[in-house]
């Protein structure tokens, strides 16, 4: 009897150990999209920081990770690799001179990159400026030097540089950043796009009003311009949530062609009628622009080169596309001349190279349905569409491109003002527009 029972003791035991592993494989490959969205995160932030932009922590320079305590993440001259638990759900990012990370299966196949000298820039290499007493008291404040430790850490400001009347009059950075190190701007790329754009509608080659822009588009999708994707008001289905799981975090770390996933998604509006913030929509944008163009190369070719942003690196996805919503890196410095260059309505070094005009109407807030105060053509206004402004302390023509945790370049126009502000604040708005007003005040 004793022997019968030890026997279908077993069997019940064999039994839940077998039912267990098939529920957490099934768990597993349930999850495994989410997990895998966590391990290319991890894997393009190890390779993109290390590799990009030089720095040696490459967990605390950007967002945490939710799986930090099960991944395992390795870095090497190629790129990084990460994996839960050192074996499941691996993600790759391959690291290319010129093109930075690219998160994919295997390394992509990317054209010569195009050379960028910094020899048309202007601020690449001027002599660091001394500023005013007021301009350093502004300066100190947005570090938090008034703070205690605790206090400027959470504040998070790395790098910020001036220019007045076209002339870098101060810059201040975070230890362990300076002049040299790239930062990522995040979603000021997409004011780097709206440029992009700008100089092909120069040469003719693209006009806003343009639709039919994928050929799987034969049903009400046809009717989206290049005007609608530069102002989000595709009507595309999306969500930018910064979640595991979403359309945003599913198109950066597991869609090698993202520009093909966001096409792929139905309307939830018509076009032109309503705008909703997505990333998705300015990299579908150059995923429409950039093949017959150069491919990853495009905006090296196209912008970088002519400015001399020899700092800038925009990563592509794994087909090539450039990454214009979230992936471009640069010193403050080179995200200053990027503002300069908007500043002068796309005059260069006495060329013209965007369309007269183009800053002006790229500015102005868009006119329809939104969920964002101010969106404008890849920039933010600071005049919203009814004529009112968002920040009463800034001029109403200040306007600027900003990124996540952060990121700001804000261009004041009336007082020919351009401040790069790059850090790693999740809540910055406040602590940026004061430093504009304050840097308004010093430098009037």
């Amino acid at each position: 009897m004793v022997r019968r029972l030890l026997k279908i003791l077993g069997i019940v035991l064999g039994s839940i150990v077998v039912v267990s592993l098939v529920a957490t494989v099934g768990v597993y490959w349930w999850q495994r999209p989410m997990l895998l969205t966590g391990t290319g995160y991890a894997a393009h932030n190890a390779c993109a920081v290390s590799l990009v932009a030089g720095r040696d922590d490459p967990a605390a320079d950007l967002p945490d990770n939710p799986l930090v305590p099960v991944l395992e993440t390795s870095i090497s001259a190629d790129g990084a690799q990460s994996a839960v638990l050192g074996r499941l759900a691996r993600q790759s990012a391959w690291f290319t001179p010129g093109y930075g990370c690219t998160v994919a299966g295997q390394a992509p196949s990317l054209p010569p990159a195009t050379p960028v000298s910094a020899e048309a820039n202007p601020y690449a290499n001027a002599p660091a400026p001394t500023p005013s007493a007021a301009v350093q008291a502004a300066l100190d404040h947005a570090f938090g030097n008034d703070l205690d430790d605790a206090g400027r850490s959470a504040l998070g400001t790395r790098g910020i540089v001036v220019l007045k009347n076209g002339r870098l009059v101060a810059e201040q950075y975070a230890d362990g950043f300076d002049a040299d190190t790239p930062q990522l701007g995040w979603s000021m790329t997409k004011s780097l796009t709206n440029l992009l754009v700008g100089r092909l509608v120069a040469k003719g080659e693209v006009n806003l009003d343009d639709d039919r822009l994928r050929p799987e588009w034969t049903d009400d999708r046809a009717s989206i311009t290049v005007r609608d994707l530069l102002q989000m008001t595709s009507g595309l289905a999306w969500d930018e949530t910064y979640d595991l799981g979403t359309p945003i975090t599913r198109m950066l770390y597991l869609e090698p062609d993202m520009g093909g996933y966001v096409a792929s998604q139905p309307l939830a509006h018509e076009p032109g009628t309503y705008l909703q913030y997505s990333s998705g929509s300015t990299t579908l944008l150059c995923s429409i622009l950039a093949p017959s163009r150069g491919g990853a190369d495009w905006p090296r070719q196209e912008l970088f080169a002519p400015l001399g942003l020899g700092s800038m690196t925009l990563e592509p996805d794994g087909v090539g596309t450039p990454v214009c919503g979230s992936y471009a890196w640069a010193t403050p410095r080179d995200w200053a001349a990027v503002g300069q260059f908007a500043l002068t309505d796309g005059v260069w070094n006495g060329t013209r190279l965007l369309p007269e005009g183009w800053m002006a109407t790229s500015v102005a807030a868009v006119d329809v349905e939104s969920e964002e105060e101010g969106y404008a053509s890849g920039w933010w206004a600071n005049q919203r569409a009814d004529g009112t402004v968002r920040y009463a302390e800034l001029p109403a023509d200040t306007y600027w491109a900003s990124g996540h945790d952060g990121q700001w370049l804000v261009v004041v126009p009336s007082e020919q003002l351009v401040v790069a502000r790059l850090g790693f604040t999740p809540e910055a708005d406040e602590q940026v527009v004061e430093l504009v007003a304050e840097l308004v005040d010093a430098l009037g």
